[in-house]
């Protein structure tokens, strides 16, 4: 077989400074070297991309900074695809139903300045591995302690908060700041929803794990969330301010699916899929680091990966045609 051309900065590449095509054939047509879309597609098919990889770009960054772990999962939609292993119907909290895609979790590291680093990442494919979401979570979990990250709070919503995970972030001896369902049973056999909850918090005995603080929010359209905290003493101001800063992997997610062509491989295989996933998540850092270097936003960052073109464009049109 004719060795591949391809390379993991040229595909990374490609993925940060195109906008509107993230397949093989079109990283073939613009390829600064001769390059077929066959043989991109063996490359991504024989790469081992790990999430490792990730972390290697993370932990200097991770390790010398203070900050909270945030958890969160999204879905890539293949709504499209009939024959693309790893995709399964589940559900999508962008789009509240159950979609046809890939489930992807990630953990993400936001330090005191707000500055966003992916940590880690795991494909939720049970058929494979026989793993649960939650299965995931504790083994992300177990990792992070491993490689010395000591958030100053972990970070999820209510799916997340079951007393197995609950009890293995006290082992590491870290603060969590969860989500909790209403129908949580707490104090003598109490609801959640049934308490009422001072402004201030409220300590309560959380059934099978022990006392923690819980909060209750109001949104504007009427929904209602729980929070709880083991962090001591905890003021209403502290608690929104952490749980704001689990917007980050929102935007996190968005940045990757608009312009990181996460959700843009067709490609068939298990293998093939979840290196074009790590390979995206590298190229987000990549951009990141670039931002950061020439103290861009982000929408500056994609308007210069194009405004050249269309300037060459415009001239042409108006001087030649």
């Amino acid at each position: 077989m004719t060795k591949s051309l391809c390379t993991k900065e040229l595909y990374s590449t490609f993925l940060r400074v195109t906008s509107q095509r993230y397949s093989a054939l079109s990283l073939s047509e613009v390829s600064p070297i001769e390059l077929s879309h066959d043989s991109i597609s063996r490359w991504l098919e024989e790469k081992h991309c790990q999430p490792k990889n990730i972390w290697n770009e993370a932990k200097t960054h991770v390790l010398e900074t203070q900050g909270v772990l945030i958890a969160d999962e999204t879905v890539l939609n293949k709504s499209r695809s009939n024959k693309i292993e790893l995709v399964r119907y589940q559900y999508s909290g962008t789009e509240h139903d159950v979609v046809k895609g890939i489930g992807m979790l990630n953990f993400l590291w936001v330090d005191e300045n707000h500055n966003v680093c992916p940590m880690d990442v795991r494909i939720y494919e049970p058929k494979e591995d026989g793993k649960t979401k939650n299965d995931h979570f504790r083994e992300l979990l177990q990792l992070a302690k491993e490689r010395g990250v000591k958030p100053e709070a972990m970070i999820a919503d209510s799916w997340y908060s079951s007393l197995d995970n609950l009890k293995c972030i006290r082992d590491y001896g870290w603060n969590f700041v969860m989500g909790l369902r209403k129908n949580r049973i707490v104090n003598k056999g109490e609801k959640l929803e049934q308490l009422t909850i001072p402004d201030v918090g409220l300590r309560i005995h959380l059934r099978g794990y022990g006392f923690i603080t819980v909060f209750r929010f109001v949104s504007k359209n009427g929904r209602t969330d729980y929070v709880g905290t083991t962090i001591d003493n905890p003021t209403r101001n502290q608690i929104i301010a952490l749980v704001r800063k689990r917007w980050e992997i929102e935007v996190f997610h968005r940045e990757l699916k608009q312009t990181c062509g996460l959700e843009h491989c067709q490609a068939r295989t298990s293998r093939a899929q979840r290196n074009h996933i790590v390979l995206s998540v590298l190229t987000w850092i990549k951009q990141a680091a670039l931002r950061k270097q020439y103290n861009i936003s982000f929408y500056q960052q994609q308007w210069n990966t194009i405004k050249d073109t269309i300037a060459a464009q415009l001239k042409y049109e108006l001087t030649v045609i």
